[in-house]
């Protein structure tokens, strides 16, 4: 008995897992595209075929909303730069490359309607965004550099 209690509550706890890197996917994409302010939790939760009451299940506020969604961002971000730092020994050049395109496409992906809203609205993520953007070029650098 003890062990059918145990999977049921692992597989709610796999469900709302995944439902909540459901929204997190949705917001980020549509947040980076039209601006935190440009996207509202009605616009979301339609998207979503959900209610507003499941997202805010998951998140109390599209302000912690928005803190789940960078913190997905800086997590893929560093998650990708590590792996080409680390991908290409011995070769400096390709290493370099990889990592100048990586860094574009993570970049790109922050459009101004983006940061400017989070500028005003988020001041403090704005600040956390750029002090780890800078971290991550001169970590991610340094290691190929380190290897070439």
């Amino acid at each position: 008995m003890r062990t059918a209690i145990h999977n049921k509550k692992q597989k709610v706890a796999t469900g709302e897992g995944a439902a909540r890197e459901r929204i997190v996917s949705e917001a980020r994409r549509h947040f980076m595209a039209h601006g935190f302010r440009g996207v509202t939790m009605d616009d979301l939760a339609s998207e979503l075929g959900m209610s507003k009451k499941t997202l805010y299940a998951h998140f109390a506020s599209k302000g912690a909303l928005l803190a789940a969604v960078i913190e997905d961002k800086l997590r893929t971000a560093e998650a990708d730069l590590d792996r080409i730092a680390a991908g290409y020994p011995g070769d400096f050049l390709k290493a370099l490359h990889e990592l100048l395109e990586c860094l574009r496409q993570h970049s790109e992906e922050l459009q101004p309607p983006f940061l400017r809203d989070m500028a005003r609205e988020a001041p403090e993520l704005f600040q956390l965004v750029q002090t780890r953007r800078r971290a991550f070029m001169g970590n991610s650098s340094g290691k190929v550099a380190r290897r070439g």
